[in-house]
């Protein structure tokens, strides 16, 4: 075994040097090395410092899901899905992603009751498929949020210029000599995530309060809304586009479109994902991470859609504006003024409540990923009067506003996408082999290998279908794709055993879930266009490089390093009165 010596591997060029003529041995001992519930909730956690304190509840979890959820995808992902890729069946699009995004959820839940951590997917993936896995997912589920919450503060100024009766496009600076999509300077934006970053830094509690607060009135204009577009829209908009040139109809691009505009809109649900980021500060997760992750999503998906329809009714699908579609139907219409200012400030709100529940998630991302030694263990420190992870909040915080800054939301939308269903697939994936493989006990070999084979039998469903021309050769392929996955579901589960069964909550209908989970993540990113998957490539490229120039090293040096905390075997002790939840394997 090579010798760690005795400082780190960035504490002088020539240490590095010597690092990096360590890489391979490194990656090889590393890159694949797998931790457990137990280290995730004791040796690890015990980096940060000062514990979390848990004082949320399970209405807590489903305001900030409502909040979280809500607040982007209607107001954000709405009138682009509709207007470039759905029509009026974006109602259609909704419901197929809530269901993707329920399935998904229910392997999130799994995992949080077992493991109630901050680290969501970055720790699923770790105890699971091993560091290298989990630091390219924690790397995307940074970006996502990043870039969402750039998009959703820039939102905000639209609605809040809608509010008042000033077009957005005063609030905004152009600069010529900027390409264009990076060339409106928003400072409006900049100043919302700034004072949000600011309330997450003081207190979780206080912060779930102010989402409740507004979340509370959100919901009152979204009922506004939903009676609003019933009562005064127009049937025939559901059918008849504004421009006669245009495609007809309530699917005006077809099944493909609805699926494209699924695709589009799943950035609305990465709400339901900050919320398992919660769970170590959940007092009693083994009730309320289920009913708030769950619950969340199921409520969410019911009012997406019923505002979908609502939309639709009130303007045709070619007539929306695509950065403010609610507010933008009412322009225009005699004596409806006044209602476009009103669902402008209420969109206003939904957008601070989806702002603060996201930015709760992305910093205990970024603290769990510090703990955890691939990055450096500043973002991992919480606060000891706080109890939140100041330093990452503060660092994702102004990385966020300095996106918003200058970023068009049209630019981030397709890349926030695909980082989700990515991340969303491979959870679904993990809970498979958790439930079927133990470590040194079981082989592995018999799961990874249904896991590959499901998924190539996915994918190429998913290229038939995008990719075949119409008729009776394409559906017979499909129908076989289908057939061939069924029958590969239906063999592992009759010849592999389950090696563990939750204790408190455990998915139903093993492996079925989550195999329709993983069957329609890759469908629907098969929806999305070539460019997204080149940035995806690309970023993905440089997490890669990131990890093998620096967080393989640094995992090196805090494996060894006993200062870190206590081994697995000595638990941190919990706060009083807070029992350990953590899953008997």
């Amino acid at each position: 075994m090579e010798s760690r010596g005795d400082s780190s591997s960035f504490s002088s060029p020539r240490a590095y040097l010597r690092a990096l003529a360590q890489t391979p041995a490194r990656l090889a001992r590393r890159a694949g090395s797998v931790s457990t519930s137990r280290e995730e909730m004791s040796r690890v956690r015990s980096r940060s410092g000062p514990s979390m304190a848990r004082t949320l509840r399970w209405f807590d979890l489903v305001g900030l899901g409502i909040g979280g959820m809500v607040g982007a995808g209607v107001f954000v992902t709405t009138g682009k899905a509709s207007r470039q890729c759905a029509g009026p069946a974006v109602v259609l699009s909704y419901a197929i992603a809530g269901i993707c995004a329920l399935l998904s959820a229910f392997c999130y839940t799994e995992f949080a009751v077992d493991m109630p951590v901050a680290g969501g997917a970055f720790s699923y993936l770790r105890v699971t498929f091993g560091e290298f896995a989990a630091f390219l997912t924690g790397a995307n589920l940074i970006a996502e949020y990043v870039l969402s919450n750039a998009a959703v503060a820039r939102s905000f100024t639209a609605y809040s210029g809608t509010a008042i009766g000033i077009s957005y496009t005063k609030w905004r600076l152009t600069v010529p000599g900027l390409p264009k999509g990076f060339n409106e300077i928003d400072l409006v934006a900049v100043a919302v995530v700034l004072i949000i970053t600011l309330i997450i830094c003081y207190s979780t509690r206080e912060s779930s309060k102010v989402n409740m607060t507004l979340t509370a009135l959100h919901i009152l204009f979204l009922a506004f809304v939903i009676l609003i577009g019933f009562s005064k829209g127009e049937r025939r908009n559901l059918t008849e586009p504004g421009d006669p040139r245009s495609p007809g109809g309530f699917l005006p691009y077809g099944a493909a479109g609805v699926f494209n505009g699924a695709a589009a809109v799943y950035l609305s649900y990465i709400g339901y994902d900050a919320v398992s980021t919660m769970a170590e500060e959940v007092k009693d997760p083994v009730k309320d991470i289920p009913i708030g992750v769950s619950g969340s999503v199921v409520l969410v998906t019911v009012l997406y859609c019923l505002m979908a329809v609502s939309m639709s009714m009130l303007l045709p699908y070619d007539m929306i504006n695509v950065e403010a579609p609610f507010a933008g139907a009412f322009r225009g219409k005699g004596g409806w003024e006044w209602v476009s200012n009103v669902i402008g400030a209420g969109a206003s709100f939904g957008i601070l409540t989806s702002l603060i529940v996201a930015m709760l998630g992305q910093a205990r991302y970024m603290c769990v990923i510090g703990r955890s030694g691939v990055a450096p263990a500043w973002f991992a420190r919480v606060h000891p009067r706080t109890s939140t992870p100041v330093n990452a909040s503060a660092f994702l915080g102004i990385l966020t506003a300095a996106i918003a800054l200058f970023t068009d939301l049209g630019v981030l939308l397709n890349l926030v996408s695909i980082g989700t269903l990515f991340i969303f697939y491979m959870v679904a994936n993990a809970v498979v082999y958790r439930r079927y493989v133990v470590v040194g006990t079981t082989d592995p070999r018999p799961t990874l290998s249904f896991l590959f084979a499901f998924s190539l039998t996915s994918l190429l469903f998913a290229l038939i279908w995008h990719l075949a021309p119409p008729g009776k050769p394409k559906y017979f392929m499909l129908a076989s794709c289908a057939l061939v996955a069924l029958m590969v579901a239906q063999l592992f589960h009759f010849t592999v055993p389950q090696a563990r069964r939750p204790e408190f909550w455990g998915l139903p209908l093993m492996p079925w879930i989550p195999c329709v989970s993983i069957f329609l993540n890759i469908f629907l990113l098969g929806s999305l266009d070539g460019p997204s998957y080149v940035r995806f490539g690309v970023f993905s490229a440089a997490v890669g490089l990131i990890y093998v120039f620096y967080g393989v090293h640094a995992s090196f040096d805090a494996e060894g390093d006993p200062s870190v905390g206590p081994k697995c075997d000595e638990p941190v002790k919990e706060p009083e009165g807070v029992e350990n939840y953590s899953l008997k394997v």
